[in-house]
């Protein structure tokens, strides 16, 4: 703390002197040369505002109208006998699973002593693709912070994947059943693999926190990173393109896949 200190003064007299010396040198110089310059900075700054109001315009177009565009589901004449869901909690995306099949023994992978109680009779798992900051310091909006979103919008943040143990599924607005293959369910599992840090024998980082939003789900470390391009939501899209389902071109919402789920 004393060193972060000292750094942030020595920080301020730095900018204190550069701004000084600047202005005295603006000052210095003749009135036409003085208009000519504040001239140039203005265009220039206006040019700035402009470029960034013209992106941010443009992202926002692209944001409601690209998840318009459906990706079709897999043609296939292999049985989709695969139980598997959609689920949103009005922000961010999961996918939900049967913990044990014969494809796959998520407890192997994900552990239920990794979670709080510890309950093995939990029949489902959600999993789920994120920011590392936003999973673990905002557990409501109340709780962001400017330097949190700022870090998980442009790339500077690290990711993690939260997983959820639940006893039932209940269908509804906020909760679509998928129709896969087995076939198309193993492309989501090496997906979901792909996506996870592993340690060096080969198994899934837990991450030690108190941070955890219930009784029953976990944190772990993953790969790839966060960005206004790249939301958890789009993550969940991707993951429905591979293994074959309906999906959007792309979105950043949850609404973006879910609309294409409605019948």
């Amino acid at each position: 703390m004393i060193i972060l200190c000292k750094f942030c003064k020595i920080r301020n007299k730095f900018l204190q002197n550069f701004f000084g010396a600047f202005t005295i040198l603006i000052f210095r110089l003749p009135l036409s040369s003085r208009k000519n310059i504040m001239k140039k900075f203005f265009k220039i700054l206006l040019k700035t505002v402009v470029s960034i109001v013209g992106l941010v315009a443009l992202y926002l177009l692209c944001a409601y109208l690209l998840p318009f565009i459906e990706i079709p589901a897999e043609k296939t004449n292999e049985p989709k006998n695969v139980e598997a869901y959609i689920l949103t909690n009005g922000v961010h995306t999961d996918l939900v699973f049967p913990v044990k099949s014969k494809e796959i023994d998520w407890s192997q992978k994900f552990p239920y002593e990794d979670t709080v109680a510890k309950d093995s009779t939990l029949r489902y798992i959600a999993i789920g693709w994120g920011d590392k900051g936003f999973y673990l310091d905002t557990p409501t909006w109340a709780d962001l912070k400017f330097s949190t979103a700022f870090k998980a919008a442009f790339w500077l943040g690290n990711s993690a994947i939260h997983t959820t143990f639940y006893k039932e599924m209940k269908l509804g607005e906020d909760c679509k059943k998928l129709e896969m293959t087995s076939a198309q369910y193993q492309k989501l599992i090496k997906f979901i693999d792909d996506a996870m840090d592993k340690n060096a024998e080969g198994k899934y980082i837990n991450i030690k926190t108190k941070a955890v939003y219930g009784k029953n789900d976990s944190f772990y470390e993953a790969k790839g990173s966060y960005s206004f391009l790249f939301t958890c939501n789009t993550w969940t899209n991707e993951a429905l393109k591979i293994s074959g389902q309906k999906a959007a071109f792309w979105t950043a919402s949850d609404k973006g896949i879910f609309q294409h789920y409605q019948h």
